[in-house]
């Protein structure tokens, strides 16, 4: 297992406060912000534009003590200024704050701690717990205390791939990916009896009028491939691209019709995992 299959991309956590938050998100997002009004939980969404792309995704927090009206956004940290400033436009007449937060996120996968909350996209992705980082651990209530700082040494990237899971960047890519060929419905991460969101109109027809023909797989991999590297074809046909890789198998987006075959991406030789 290595070094670089362990680290995980740093994350940004936003606070949404005031008597608003919950109905000026249930308008924006794609997943059910409604119930996080009446108890703690978890909901996995996406923000998308006006065409249905996805900009993106983060999981929406309400924790056990936190007051109705205060919900946390925890996203990938380079996505956060751009949440930031969409969810600032969008507020309009909206009575609700948009600032950073000091929180810090703990994950795993074993014993969860009192207050930590499962991660909503797969039991295999474990837990998330949020902590107030400006309380001393000593005065932190004891239900928001972080665990004991320790290595992590869970392989995430390996529980993603083998359960066909995606992530900004790699698979998720701002204003290209459409997020149900990311399999956002199959990871609870979009709702379609909520009503209206930015992008829910082609999201809907893609659901209920056309069938997908592109989407997530899993690769049987030789070689390495980065990243974003064209699949192709032995006749040099473009088939899709090639996302996170590790201990030769990667994810990828790609066409269902060009799957069966050799497939290369670059020097690396592919074939799809039934």
């Amino acid at each position: 297992m290595t070094e670089t299959a362990l680290a995980q991309r740093p994350r940004k956590i936003l606070r949404i406060e005031g008597k608003d938050a919950v109905p000026f998100l249930q308008g924006l997002v794609t997943n059910d912000v409604l119930p996080l009004q009446k108890a703690p939980g978890l909901v996995w969404a996406a923000l998308l534009t006006p065409q249905g792309k996805y900009i993106a995704d983060f999981f929406l927090v309400r924790r056990r003590d936190d007051p109705e009206g205060l919900i946390f956004l925890d996203t990938d940290a380079e996505l956060a200024p751009q949440v930031q400033r969409l969810l600032t436009l969008y507020k309009l007449r909206a009575v609700v704050t948009i600032s950073e937060s000091d929180l810090t996120l703990s994950r795993g996968t074993g014993s969860a701690p009192e207050a930590a909350l499962a991660d909503p996209r797969h039991a295999a992705l474990g837990w998330r717990l949020y902590s107030d980082a400006a309380l001393p651990q000593e005065s932190a209530a004891p239900d928001t205390k972080a665990p004991p700082a320790a290595p992590d040494l869970t392989d995430w990237n390996a529980i993603r791939l083998a359960h066909l899971i995606p992530e900004y960047p790699n698979e998720l890519r701002p204003n290209e990916t459409f997020i149900l060929e990311q399999a956002f419905e199959r990871l609870h991460g979009v709702d379609f009896r909520k009503g209206c969101y930015v992008g829910q109109e082609v999201t809907a027809r893609m659901k209920h009028k056309t069938e997908l023909r592109k989407g997530l797989v899993r690769l049987q991999v030789e070689g390495e491939a980065a990243p974003g590297t064209p699949i192709t074809l032995p006749d040099g046909r473009e088939a899709g691209q090639i996302g996170t890789s590790a201990e030769g198998r990667a994810l990828a987006y790609m066409r269902f019709d060009r799957m069966a075959g050799e497939l290369s991406a670059g020097t690396a030789k592919l074939r799809a995992e039934s």
